[in-house]
């Protein structure tokens, strides 16, 4: 029998192909393989039991996302889209393919597929996990930096569409991480209307 964990490690070694690197804790590693991690981090924040498709697709998030580089696609707010729903598929295609490998149920393979899509994500209580899971990555690792090298109207707006999209408990949790002055003074000013 297929235990989670094996399939978590495989989904790792896609990940860890990864030519794009990021220092943590004074380490190289390869950038999709942190994000991963980080996601199953969140989930287990988030959820105090989460479903074994809920573990499986937090982890393939973002599965070999270098693959498909946004440079690829035209540089405007449509191009971003057909990139996005592109790379939805990429994943969901990635994870299916291994869970195939495993010989998982099929109906575990469909559920994940789902999930990585984050289908629904307002009506479907783990898609809203998968979704709250990825703004929250967001805000505790990735934020700080983003918003150095964006200007501030187009940081409150990204902030705002985050925020609308995460739940309750989401926003919650959002409220226990540590910001640096600049980046409260963003949310602020995106909670209050900008």
């Amino acid at each position: 029998m297929v235990e989670v964990n094996d399939i978590l490690r495989k989904i790792d070694e896609y990940n860890e192909l990864d030519p794009n690197l990021e220092e943590v804790a004074g380490e190289q590693l390869p950038a999709e393989l942190i994000y991963g991690r980080r996601m199953s981090e969140m989930i287990d924040l988030l959820e105090e039991k989460p479903s074994t498709a809920l573990v499986i697709a937090a982890r393939a998030q973002h599965i070999q996302r270098w693959k498909i580089q946004r440079s690829t696609f035209e540089n405007n707010r449509e191009g971003y889209l057909r990139w996005r729903n592109e790379l939805k598929k990429f994943h969901a295609a990635t994870i299916a393919q291994i869970l195939d490998d495993f010989g998982t149920a099929e109906e575990l393979k469909e559920r994940v597929v789902f999930l990585v899509q984050k289908k629904d994500f307002k009506r479907d209580a783990e898609s809203q996990a998968i979704e709250d899971a990825a703004c929250l990555v967001f805000l505790k690792h990735y934020f700080s930096k983003f918003a150095q090298k964006t200007n501030e109207e187009k940081m409150v707006d990204i902030l705002q569409k985050s925020w609308g999209k995460m739940s309750e408990k989401a926003h919650v949790l959002a409220h226990t991480f540590t910001y640096w002055k600049t980046e409260s003074d963003l949310i602020n000013k995106a909670l209050n209307g900008g």
